[in-house]
């Protein structure tokens, strides 16, 4: 939501005169606010489990980890260039909190993907011992023990 407010008033504004950091702004709130909105309909609608190839919690801490950082550049670029209209400062305010959430957002899926590699090699154990118990219960290998 913070990231379409701020695109929205980075589209109110009419001229400028070094347009650089208001398109790069503009860009990185439109991209953000388009990828994170296509993961939560994902998320929200389980279509996700459709696509068990795809390290949905890496895919997810990419995206807030890319879009912390270029939404921190952008707000940093447009309070450096701005002309201090409404518009600018507004943009760069809600620029600002989209970088904060995207921030807490980050943080809690650096979290939940550090708890799926840890179940996840749980797993690759559990898996390895339940084959090595397999492989002793095979009669032609038991017969070439003895």
């Amino acid at each position: 939501i913070l990231a379409l407010i701020a695109f929205i008033c980075i589209e109110t504004i009419m001229e400028c005169s070094p347009c650089e950091g208001l398109y790069f702004f503009e860009f990185v709130s439109c991209s953000a606010f388009v990828v994170t909105g296509v993961l939560l309909i994902l998320f929200s609608l389980n279509l996700h489990m459709r696509i068990p190839q795809i390290n949905w919690n890496l895919t997810d801490l990419v995206n807030t980890g890319l879009s912390t950082f270029f939404f921190f550049i952008a707000s940093i670029v447009l309070a450096a260039l701005n002309h201090k209209t409404g518009a600018e400062i507004a943009a760069m305010i809600f620029g600002s909190l989209a970088t904060a959430a995207y921030a807490v957002s980050t943080f809690l899926a650096v979290q939940k993907w550090r708890v799926s590699i840890h179940q996840q090699s749980a797993n690759d154990y559990i898996r390895a011992r339940t084959e090595s118990r397999d492989v002793d219960s095979r009669p032609e290998i038991q017969c070439l023990d003895t």
